[in-house]
C-alpha cells in the first residue's frame, strides 16, 4: 500500500493554521483529492467541517487550552473561504485574550452571510453593521473582528465568569481602553443575553492576572463580599521583595484578609509549590495579614467561605 507524503511546505502551513489545512491548500501543495480521501481513511487526518481537515491525529482533548480555541477559530476561518472574518470567540482567541472557555464553538462571519449556511460544526454569523476588522501578525492576511466588536459579540454568550474573564484580560493586556469597554458594551446592548452581563461592564478590572483571579471575584461579588482591593502590595517581614495578594478584603480591626489563587497549570510544578508556600509563610509573617488558598475545585462556594471568615 503506498503511503501518502504530505509536502513540508503544508505541514508549515498547517503549523501556522493551529494544525489545519483546507481542500484548496492541499490541491495547491499537490495532493490529490485520492490522497486526502487516504489521509482521512486511514485516520492520519481528521475531518473538520466539509473541506477542512486536521492534519494530527491526536485527540483534540489532548491538546493545551490554547491550541484548541485557535483551532476554533481557523476551523471557521477556513470553512468560508478567504473573506470569512473571525468573531466572537474565535476572534478573541485569535486576539491573545484569556478567559475563554476550552471548548469553544467554531464561527465566522461574511458580508453576504444572509445567501450562506452553516458549516457541520461550524457557525456563520451575520456580519454585523459597521463592525470594524484588522489583519494580525501570523494569520496569512486572514481578517479578524476588532477587540471591542468581539467583546460586544462574546459577552452576551459567555457564562458569566468567562464573560468577567475576558473583559478583565482584555483590559490587563491593554488590548481595549476603558473608554474602548464602554464602547463595547453600548455596541452589545440589544443583543440576546446581554440583559444578564450589565454588571459585568462595570465589574471589570484590568488589574486581574488571571482567569481564576475573575472566577475568585466574582463568587465573592455575588455573595456580597466584594474585595477591597486587587493585588494587595505586601511587604514581607524582615524586608524583601513586596508580594501582590491576588484579592484582599481590609478587616475591621485593620488586618487584611487575603485570597490566592492558585491556577493548576502553575502551581501544579514542585518548584511553584516551594515557592508558593514560602510566600505564603512570610506574608502571614508581618502579622497583618491573613491568607486563604484557592483552586478552580473550589468554585462556586468560595464566596462563601470568605464571608465566614469576614463574620466569624
Amino acid at each position: 500500500m503506498r503511503i501518502t507524503v504530505v509536502p513540508s511546505q503544508l505541514h508549515d502551513l498547517a503549523a501556522r493554521q493551529a494544525g489545519l489545512v483546507d481542500s484548496t491548500q492541499a490541491r495547491a501543495a499537490g495532493l490529490t483529492r485520492g490522497e486526502v480521501r487516504g489521509l482521512l481513511a486511514t485516520g492520519r487526518w481528521l475531518p473538520v467541517a466539509r473541506g477542512v481537515y486536521d492534519t494530527s491525529s491526536a485527540p483534540v482533548s489532548s491538546r493545551p487550552p490554547d491550541a484548541r480555541r485557535r483551532r476554533a477559530a481557523w476551523a471557521g476561518l477556513l470553512a468560508f473561504g478567504p473573506d470569512a472574518v473571525a468573531v466572537g470567540e474565535c476572534a478573541l482567541a485569535l486576539h491573545g485574550i484569556h478567559g475563554l472557555p476550552v471548548g469553544v464553538r467554531p464561527q465566522a462571519a461574511l458580508p453576504d452571510a444572509a445567501r450562506r449556511r452553516h458549516r457541520e460544526g461550524v457557525r456563520l454569523r451575520q456580519f454585523d453593521d459597521g463592525m470594524t476588522t484588522r489583519t494580525l501578525p501570523g494569520l496569512g492576511g486572514r481578517r479578524v473582528a476588532t477587540v471591542d466588536w468581539a467583546l460586544a459579540q462574546a459577552v452576551p454568550e459567555l457564562p458569566r465568569p468567562h464573560a468577567l474573564a475576558v473583559l478583565d484580560s482584555a483590559l490587563h493586556r491593554g488590548a481595549i481602553s476603558v473608554r474602548g469597554l464602554e464602547v463595547a458594551h453600548d455596541m452589545a446592548r440589544g443583543r440576546r443575553g446581554v440583559a444578564g452581563t450589565h454588571d459585568l461592564w462595570e465589574l471589570a478590572d484590568g488589574r486581574a492576572e488571571s482567569a481564576l483571579e475573575s472566577f475568585g471575584r466574582l463568587d465573592c461579588q455575588e455573595a456580597g463580599v466584594p474585595p477591597t482591593t486587587l493585588q494587595l502590595p505586601v511587604v514581607p517581614s524582615g524586608g524583601g521583595p513586596t508580594y501582590r495578594a491576588d484579592l484582599a478584603w481590609r478587616r475591621r480591626d485593620g488586618r487584611w484578609l487575603v485570597a490566592e489563587m492558585d491556577g493548576q497549570d502553575v502551581h501544579a510544578e514542585p518548584r511553584a509549590v516551594y515557592a508558593d508556600r514560602e510566600r505564603q509563610n512570610r506574608i502571614v509573617g508581618t502579622g497583618q495579614v491573613d491568607v486563604l488558598r484557592f483552586t478552580i475545585r473550589d468554585l462556586p462556594g468560595m464566596g462563601q467561605v470568605v464571608r465566614g471568615v469576614l463574620t466569624g
